[in-house]
């Protein structure tokens, strides 16, 4: 207790204590009770029944049909991939569906134990076709244990953990609406929703929201994030991603832009270190995303990593990787925080990776870089009404995990003809460094401008993996070139001058533009920055008819969009994760392929087919003395299932 209160004396400044009753508990060895395995985001199972000489033996242990698939035909409507993380806690698994119903399962047998169905559908289809709800969220003052839910149709819900009914003490009968409490608004709220969980941290329950940001006129809701009290759901903060009226900050976005400017939300999963009391936002783009002329100015807090007082919603430190963000470069995954140690300093540090394809890394206390972060001139914009910002953030360590910019030196080359094709198709667009803006389509006679990675690729929705025993940071992360071009809309349609055209797969003879690997897994001393090892990640395009006789080692999946997929698991010696069948063995094959690779060198161990495709971030957990890998699959053919494997 006396270091607790020296804790809050010092940081006393910057942050309020949490009450020692509100943290908490370290989840316990076999269970996995965030999204993340725990609020750091670790994605790890300090597990190991499973290892490299049995890997290849796991089978399927039981299989969860989704509640979803009991919703009447006339209320049911269309999901995208199944996504869900389930938690296990204290013997009991908990997952959602992607309608927004809750369950509680037997973990051993994925016996159904209740369920909870906030009927969402009742409203009819969200804008956001096809839905999706991606998971829930565990909270205990040591006492009360609920499962909070922010669903479809736009309501926080508290849900009693033991009996799978809503808090009756919480908000309206256990609901809160989330409509509400995001200041004066003159917008469209039917452009918000959500599906990404909401953390709870102290008392608080903090949500963010997916706002749709490809709609043709310029009235989208600002993602400003809300805080709702865990006990009752009275309406706590509201943080300004957009800052307004004579807030901080509100001088970038000029021209009283800050008034009508819309997005800049958290629409993925949060990070919070319960210790110190902060919550840590990956903050998206604002509208529209690739062409700011209605925005001038560096636009904070978009695309940034904001650090926030859980408890009172202030600001304790942020950092803006994207200034005036023109290329979709949003944060899309949750940070990740470790304790490393760096030149013989203990640092509690917390890494982000992005679709930049670099790691920014701070000292999750005070925001201060752990390596130096230098501001470095970029490419200027020839677009009407555009202003590029003059210079963008560049982190000098670690190095980019993906590769960055576009000159002709990155075009695919494996035969003289080859080559030729992409020197000629390459004349056709605007190549540069990273952060080379798009242009108006057929501005000085180019299609597009190359982005690489482009808006998919990157790090994205999966984000990175820690290992807290090592601290390495695994990142897995896709080199995908997208041609982005500015067009004007159909005279009518829009209030935007410019709105983008995307090719997404652009290259000679039906492979990509750039060389290999396409997809790739890179692991990260972060005590010393060092990449430690890095390999592709899938069998990519080797057996091209072009290719085939070279016998190419594995290229790295190339055209899979990587950020629909789950991302990895760290367990004590494995790295786990899945490729598509589709990608490594036929087109037409639906399945996927259980991967486990040597975590420290990054060696393929071994494979096992599945006959389902799997989307969902794989978990782990121990469970009457047996291990288990769970993971989410289909959803788009009314197939949602969790898929449970184990040793025989």
């Amino acid at each position: 207790m006396k270091n607790q209160i020296f804790a809050c004396v010092l940081s006393a400044l910057i942050l309020s204590c949490t009450p020692e009753v509100n943290e908490v508990p370290t989840a316990m060895v076999g269970e996995w009770r965030h999204h993340g395995g725990n609020h750091a985001s670790a994605k790890y199972a300090a597990l190991d029944q499973i290892d490299a000489s049995n890997f290849a033996d796991l089978e399927i242990a039981w299989r969860y049909q989704s509640a979803d698939l009991r919703i009447p035909e006339d209320l049911y409507y269309a999901t995208g991939d199944y996504r869900a993380v389930p938690l296990v806690i204290d013997g009991t698994m908990y997952t959602n569906t992607n309608h927004g119903q809750v369950v509680a399962l037997d973990p051993g047998s994925g016996e159904e134990l209740w369920v909870f169905d906030p009927q969402s559908y009742l409203l009819g289809p969200p804008l956001f076709s096809p839905a999706q709800t991606r998971g829930i969220e565990y909270w205990t003052d040591g006492e009360i244990q609920r499962i909070f839910l922010a669903t479809l149709g736009k309501q926080l819900v508290s849900i009693d953990i033991e009996t799978g009914l809503p808090d009756p003490n919480f908000g309206e009968n256990g609901f809160v609406d989330l409509k509400n409490d995001l200041g004066k608004l003159e917008f469209e709220m039917n452009n918000i929703t959500h599906g990404a969980p909401p953390i709870a941290v102290g008392s608080s329950v903090i949500v963010g929201s997916k706002i749709f940001d490809y709609t043709m006129l310029n009235r989208s809701p600002p993602g400003h994030v809300r805080a709702y009290d865990a006990y009752t759901g009275a309406f706590k903060w509201r943080f300004n991603t957009i800052p307004q009226g004579d807030e901080d900050f509100v001088e970038t976005w000029e021209d009283d832009s800050w008034r009508v400017a819309g997005n800049t939300n958290v629409w993925t999963f949060m990070s919070a270190d319960d210790e110190a009391g902060l919550v840590y936002l990956p903050v998206s783009t604002p509208t529209n995303d690739y062409w700011g002329g209605f925005r001038l100015g560096e636009n904070v807090y978009a695309e940034s990593l904001v650090a926030l007082n859980a408890e009172t919603g202030e600001r304790v430190w942020h950092f803006q990787t994207v200034h005036h963000g023109l290329w979709d470069y949003d944060i899309a995954s949750a940070p990740n925080l470790m304790d490393i140690v760096v030149d013989g300093r203990a640092i509690k540090a917390v890494a982000q990776v992005s679709k930049t394809g670099f790691t920014y890394v701070f000292d999750r206390l005070t925001g201060e870089p752990v390596w130096p972060i230098e501001e470095r001139p970029v490419p200027p914009s020839n677009v009407p009404g555009e202003r590029a910002h003059p210079t963008q953030p560049h982190p000098t360590w670690p190095l980019p995990f993906e590769r960055q910019g576009m000159s002709e030196a990155d075009l695919i080359d494996f035969t003289p003809e080859i080559l030729a094709q992409a020197q000629e198709l390459a004349k056709e667009f605007v190549m540069g460094p990273i952060f080379t803006p798009p242009i108006v389509q057929g501005s000085n006679g180019k299609r597009a401008t190359i982005f690489l990675p482009g808006a998919g690729g990157g790090a994205s929705f999966p984000g990175a993996n820690v290992d807290p025993e090592t601290g390495i940071l695994y990142i897995p992360s896709q080199t995908r070139p997208y041609a982005m071009s500015l067009v004007e809309p159909p005279a009518g349609t829009s209030d935007w001058p410019y709105v983008i055209q995307v090719q997404r797969n652009v290259g000679p003879m039906g492979l990509p533009l750039v060389k290999p690997p396409y997809r790739r897994i890179t692991a990260i001393d972060m005590n010393t920055g060092e990449h430690l090892w890095q390999v592709p990640f899938g069998k990519g395009p080797a057996n091209h008819p072009a290719l085939a006789h070279l016998n190419l080692p594995p290229l790295g999946s190339a055209f899979s969009d990587v950020s629909s997929e789950g991302g990895m698991l760290i367990t004590k010696t494995l790295l786990i994760s899945y490729l598509a069948q589709k990608d490594e063995i036929d087109p037409a094959a639906h399945g996927s392929i259980l991967v486990a690779h040597d975590k420290m060198t990054g060696e393929l161990i071994a494979e096992v087919m599945v006959d389902q495709r799997l989307h969902g971030p794989p978990m782990s957990y121990m469970h009457a003395g047996r291990q288990y890998i769970v993971v989410a699959g289909g959803g788009r053919d009314r197939d949602d299932e969790l898929i449970a494997f184990a040793l025989p």
